[in-house]
């Protein structure tokens, strides 16, 4: 049987362990950056230092939803209603050019206030080199609104928060695709070189990533007449995305990449359509990445057959895992699905777990308070 190389444009993992809050704050002062990826026809640095339009900014940037079933690390989208907020100032006590992590609230308090080991503040220091910020010192409080290790974009969501506060505090002279660089730093050193989070968390909707050097983003319209609702059901187990990684087949049948191939062309003509049934067809199709991570999280399998007898559209592992994610047309079908599938999480992986129902966040991370 023929066989293809499976290798993701990652880049080595590095294994960030948490330290407890410090009695003053980590700084780090920005250098020039270096891009590990770059944008085609586009400058990243700009020529003169902006100043900064506003003394305090608030952000939000929105949950993930990566791979989509066959489109591992280069399809994913944004859903509303869940993600990350960051709070960024300038801080006279703060050296200029540089930046220090305040203060992390929220679901986790485990992250670390070293801006070099904290994917909020990792992000952060590549958009202010982007800008060229010298001349000012800024400080940026973190909250968490999604968990650790979820399947559902944490550190993208930090990430994308955080390079959208200080772009939007220096004018906005940053576009999507500088930002989305940005985030990829941060990736790079928390969970891999992959930009299916970290671009849907920055531009909405539906993203397709076409290439990652140079780095080519499309955004896939997903008609706004058309209703779409993700059925989000998160357990309570933690899946670590460098593990979830190492569980992937370096090499797969050529026939699977045949099949893999055909199912992320036709869920991405199914988002341009509207065809919510033919996405989630496509959704549940994956032969090489969920038949390895699935065995991973207990139930899984269960909770997907529960999902599709209970009338979804398709079901999938979203992003690494451990959420499970369906998708359905109406909202009300999709809290049914959500307990047939928080039900089958108990029963076989022996998992609390909590459903939710969400639409699509077609605006991605975006700037909620200034002053």
């Amino acid at each position: 049987m023929a066989t293809i190389c499976f290798q993701s444009p990652s880049k080595p993992i590095h294994n960030v362990q948490p330290k407890s809050r410090l009695s003053s704050p980590v700084i780090a002062k920005v250098s020039v950056f270096k891009p590990r990826a770059s944008v085609q026809s586009q400058s990243l640095v700009i020529v003169t230092e902006p100043k900064p339009v506003f003394t305090s900014v608030k952000t939000f940037a929105p949950a993930t939803v990566a791979n989509l079933g066959p489109g591992f690390d280069f399809l994913g989208c944004a859903v509303d209603g869940l993600g990350d907020h960051v709070t960024l100032q300038v801080d006279r006590t703060v050296r200029n050019g540089e930046i220090a992590i305040s203060e992390i609230t929220g679901t986790t308090t485990k992250l670390s206030f070293d801006p070099q080991r904290n994917c909020a503040g990792i992000a952060a220091m590549a958009t202010m080199e982007m800008l060229g910020i010298k001349s000012v010192g800024l400080s940026l409080a973190l909250h968490k609104g999604l968990p650790l290790g979820s399947g559902l974009g944490s550190s993208a969501a930090s990430a994308a928060a955080a390079a959208v506060a200080v772009n939007e505090l220096f004018g906005g002279k940053l576009g999507n695709d500088e930002l989305v660089l940005a985030g990829l730093e941060s990736e790079a050193k928390v969970s891999g070189f992959h930009a299916d989070n970290i671009a849907p968390a920055i531009m909405g909707g539906f993203v397709l990533i076409r290439s990652y050097e140079p780095l080519d983003l499309k955004p896939l319209r997903f008609p706004s007449e058309k209703d779409l609702f993700f059925v989000l059901v998160s357990p309570d187990f933690e899946a670590p995305t460098k593990k979830m990684r190492a569980a992937l087949a370096k090499e797969i049948p050529m026939a699977h990449h045949v099949w893999n191939s055909s199912q992320a062309a036709a869920l991405v003509a199914a988002v341009l359509e509207g065809d919510v049934a033919n996405l989630g067809k496509a959704l549940s199709s994956d032969k090489v990445v969920e038949p390895k991570r699935a065995p991973l999280i207990p139930g899984m399998e269960a909770v997907k057959k529960a999902a599709l007898e209970a009338g979804a559209f398709g079901c999938t592992i979203s992003g690494a895992g451990p959420t499970a994610v369906a998708v359905i047309d109406t909202a009300e079908k999709g809290f049914e699905i959500g307990e047939k599938m928080v039900e089958a999480f108990l029963k076989v992986g022996n998992l609390k777990s909590i459903a939710s129902v969400k639409k699509l966040d077609k605006i991605g991370a975006r700037l909620i308070k200034s002053m």
